[in-house]
C-alpha cells in the first residue's frame, strides 16, 4: 500500500488588502496556500509566496478579471480535486453559478469565500470551506484563517486571528 505523505494547505479568503503579520506565523509550515478571492492588494499574494506557493482567485473586490487572477481554479493534491472560487454560497445557498461550478468540476473540496463566515460543511463526498475573513473585521463575524490537511482523507479546521 503507497502512504501518501499529509499536505497541509493553509486556506485564506477576503484579507481586503490587509495582510496580518500572524498570518505567517498560523502558516508556517504549510506546504501550500488557497486565497479564495477579495485579495485587495496583490502585495497580500506576494508576501503568502514568501510562506508557501499559492493559487489564488479574484473576488468581486478585486474587480475579478481585472485583477489579473483567474475567477475560478482546479487544482490537484494528493490525489484530491480542489475547485476555488469566490462565490459559492449566498445566503448559506448555493448560488446558481456556485451550483455549475460544482457539477463542472466534480471536486473532492471546495474553497470559497466572500460571505465572511467560516464553514466547514460536507455536501454528500465533497467538503465545502470557507476559512471566513482575515481582513479588516467586518460586521460582528471573527477574523479566521482555514487549515486543510489531505492525506487518505481530509481533515479541515479554523483559526481565529
Amino acid at each position: 500500500m503507497i502512504r501518501l505523505q499529509p499536505i497541509r494547505i493553509g486556506v485564506i479568503a477576503d484579507t481586503h488588502g490587509l495582510f496580518d503579520p500572524v498570518i505567517a506565523r498560523h502558516f508556517r509550515g504549510v506546504d501550500y496556500i488557497v486565497h479564495a478571492g477579495d485579495i485587495g492588494k496583490r502585495s497580500v499574494i506576494e508576501q503568502l509566496e514568501t510562506i508557501a506557493p499559492v493559487t489564488a482567485v479574484s473576488g468581486n473586490v478585486d474587480e475579478y478579471e481585472k485583477s489579473g487572477f483567474p475567477t475560478e481554479a482546479l487544482i490537484k493534491l494528493n490525489g484530491f480535486r480542489i475547485a476555488i472560487r469566490h462565490v459559492v454560497l449566498e445566503a448559506g445557498q448555493l448560488t446558481k453559478d456556485g451550483k455549475a461550478f460544482l457539477d463542472r468540476t466534480r471536486p473532492d473540496i471546495c474553497i470559497f469565500g466572500h460571505t465572511h463566515q467560516p464553514k466547514h460543511e460536507w455536501l454528500g463526498d465533497m467538503l465545502l470551506f470557507n476559512p471566513g475573513s482575515a481582513g479588516p473585521k467586518r460586521f460582528t463575524l471573527p477574523r479566521m484563517l482555514g487549515k486543510i490537511t489531505i492525506s487518505a482523507r481530509v481533515s479541515a479546521k479554523h483559526i481565529r486571528l
